[in-house]
């Protein structure tokens, strides 16, 4: 299921590049992502801090992966995601990391703590990603403005 999901943000991912970009499309899917917080009503999922500040510390560290390979690029007065050949393999490297993390760590925690403390490993990692493009974004959409004035 983790490989098909995997293939699945690639798919989308490949698809949204020949869209441009807006801020909507940028903050939707972290403020989407965030309705899986409602999991930690339930006791199961409920993570100790310390496994709080080491999913999240992982997740800003995998963040710093994608801010780095996620670039625009402007075309025809509107600004796109720059297609990233390496960007397949850092989703399946990530990808196939939490798996090996899973494995590994589901043999001393319990599946539901697990469950939670993969959620705000993600969501540590989408958040400061998509900040990163909300700042980029409005940097290069802010010089295209500035541009159309002085024309």
């Amino acid at each position: 299921m983790a490989l098909f999901m995997g293939i699945l943000a690639i798919i989308v991912r490949s698809k949204s590049a020949k869209q441009p970009v807006s801020v909507k499309k940028i903050i939707l899917p972290p403020v989407f992502m965030s309705t899986g917080a409602l999991m930690f009503i339930f006791e199961e999922f409920r993570v100790a801090p310390l496994q709080i500040i080491e999913a999240l510390i992982v997740g800003v560290l995998f963040s710093l992966i994608l801010i780095k390979t996620t670039n625009f690029e402007v075309r025809e007065e509107e600004v796109f995601i720059k297609k990233s050949k390496a960007f397949a393999f850092i989703l399946f490297g990530l990808l196939l990391i939490r798996l090996i993390g899973k494995l590994v760590l589901s043999n001393t925690v319990d599946i539901g703590e697990l469950g939670g403390m993969f959620w705000i490993l993600a969501f540590g990692m989408i958040v400061p990603w998509r900040i990163s493009m909300l700042i980029n974004f409005k940097k290069i959409e802010n010089t295209l403005q500035f541009k159309e004035e002085l024309s």
